[in-house]
């Protein structure tokens, strides 16, 4: 079976922001009196960010409650909304949109799926053009769907919006832990993970994603190599 889509992660896997992400997590919580470290901020990443923090909350021995949550999350997204519209440190992953374009050319759809909120999402899209230049296909974000990764439904709302009826013909990248879980419970057809985002080739290979690559470059000869069988 042919490859007809490759639903990409955004922050570590097609977006480059050097950290960002788990710094507006560890300073929204710290607006609000907890503390959490670098590295277990970074852990969360991949998760829907409600989750990370009502995660971190409770690790650090405190109420997690609904109302504390959302206070902290509007923290949140108003930091990432402000970094990823204006950080010159944000910009697109090396080789990303090259294979976004050389996906394009071989007739395979490219779609982003995300742990942030639409909000975030959106700024980062529009800043780079993505949508205008027809670099991607789709997108969609964990506040549009019943549950985020590692449950499979943004992967199967982007089948739907892409008109990919067979999960075998999809494939799964990213560079977390719920990213490789997410494609399997998915049934996608091959899950691959990155290094260039938050967890190591050792950390990644813990979690038995089909393949594993340092670089978006090496991703399309390996689709290529597996023809989709």
């Amino acid at each position: 079976m042919k490859y007809q889509l490759v639903v990409f992660d955004m922050a570590g896997t097609t977006v480059r922001d050097e950290g960002l992400v788990a710094r507006a997590l560890i300073d929204a919580l710290a607006g609000d009196g907890c503390t959490a470290s670098f590295d277990a901020a970074q852990a969360l990443m991949g998760y829907a960010k409600p989750e990370a923090i009502a995660r971190l909350l409770r690790d650090a021995g405190l109420e997690s409650d609904s109302t504390r949550i959302a206070r902290i999350h509007a923290d949140f997204v108003a930091r990432m909304l402000d970094a990823y519209r204006h950080d010159p440190r944000v910009e697109p992953m090396p080789g990303s949109e090259a294979l976004f374009a050389a996906l394009h050319a071989a007739g395979i759809q490219v779609a982003l799926d995300t742990a942030f909120s639409r909000a975030i999402a959106d700024a980062i899209v529009t800043r780079f053009q993505w949508c205008e230049r027809g670099l991607i296909d789709a997108l969609i974000a964990t506040d549009e769907v019943a549950e985020g990764r590692p449950a499979a439904y943004m992967i199967r709302a982007l089948m739907a919006q892409c008109g990919v009826g067979d999960a075998r013909a999809v494939v799964k990248v990213g560079d977390t832990e719920v990213d490789v879980r997410e494609g399997r419970n998915a049934n996608c057809g091959l899950v691959v993970a990155v290094t260039t985002g938050a967890y190591t080739r050792d950390a990644l290979a813990a979690h038995a994603p089909d393949r594993i690559i340092d670089r978006l470059d090496d991703l399309l000869p390996l689709m290529q190599a597996g023809d989709g069988a």
